[in-house]
């Protein structure tokens, strides 16, 4: 399936959105998809048609007008394809198991956002596990994002990517990207701790404000950050990176703002670690460690 060349505007609910449901009454995946030169926003209902672009609903947190995969996940999705996609004025790329089914073999490359409202990426395998009621935990694996632009994106989330505890998202690979980020964090803020919610409904907004104002990553396995760059436009005191519960991360060339005598890098839980040539921070290699900040 291909879907290209499109303008969906859709302040209300996501633009474009691959579901795999228990409809059929048997687990059946979505893949082999290709998403390709579309263009998704959130502006007011009828304004992207008379090109007036009003920015007046503020639906649970603000427009949605995303790309998705999910929330319905129970059959999986493999194979999907996401590329040369502008995003404006919604909420940012989201990719969401929590029914049950795996997501494999994602790529999302070249892709432009303003003016996104919260988290520009989401990776959420959560536990609500709509399905059978013997249906377990799914699993997110082998995604990889790349030469991704985003610019005014809201103060409360950077790229939020969470499995929850016992069910890790694996093998992802983040690079070649550049996000610009309203700022303003508080100091206080760089000591809050998102909830888990793991069987809640997936959405950014309802883990709140982040401890850290570019990424934060929990319960994953195999994460590997190559190439990015953090900004914000207003004085942020939060760090800019988190990983909680994270085994085996690579971090390489990472460039993000910060002011005078904060950290750049909190760890928790953290197994096998390593950074490396990112301005401003010496190379390390970490095999083991419970609690660490840079």
């Amino acid at each position: 399936m291909r879907i290209a060349h499109c303008a969906v505007n859709s302040p209300f609910d996501d633009a474009i959105c691959l579901k795999s449901s228990f409809a059929l009454g048997r687990a059946r995946a979505t893949e082999t998809v290709t998403i390709t030169s579309c263009r998704v926003s959130g502006y007011d209902e009828g304004s992207l048609l008379d090109g007036t672009f009003k920015r007046t609903v503020a639906d649970k947190g603000g427009p949605t007008g995303r790309i998705k995969l999910g929330t319905e996940s129970f059959g999986g999705f493999r194979n999907i394809e996401v590329s040369n996609c502008v995003f404006e004025h919604s909420r940012g790329l989201a990719i969401m198991s929590v029914d049950g089914g795996p997501i494999e073999d994602v790529r999302v490359t070249d892709i432009t956002m303003r003016d996104i409202v919260n988290a520009p990426i989401f990776v959420r395998l959560g536990t609500r596990v709509r399905g059978p009621g013997d249906t377990l935990a799914g699993s997110i694996r082998h995604v990889r994002i790349s030469r991704v632009t985003a610019d005014d994106v809201g103060t409360d989330q950077g790229v939020l990517i969470s499995g929850v505890p016992g069910h890790a998202v694996e093998d992802l690979r983040l690079s070649e990207v550049r996000f610009a980020f309203r700022g303003g964090g508080a100091p206080e803020d760089a000591a809050l701790e998102p909830p888990e919610l793991e069987s809640d409904p997936p959405e950014p907004a309802r883990f709140g404000r982040l401890p850290t104002y570019g990424l934060f990553a929990r319960h994953v396995k195999g994460l590997e950050i190559h190439h990015v760059e953090l900004r914000w436009l207003k004085d942020e005191k939060r760090p800019a990176v988190r990983l909680d519960d994270v085994d085996g991360a690579d971090l390489h060339d990472v460039r993000t703002q910060r002011l005078p005598d904060l950290v750049t890098l909190v760890l928790r839980k953290v197994r096998d670690f390593r950074i490396h040539d990112s301005p401003g921070i010496p190379d390390r290699r970490v095999a083991n460690v419970e609690s660490a900040a840079f």
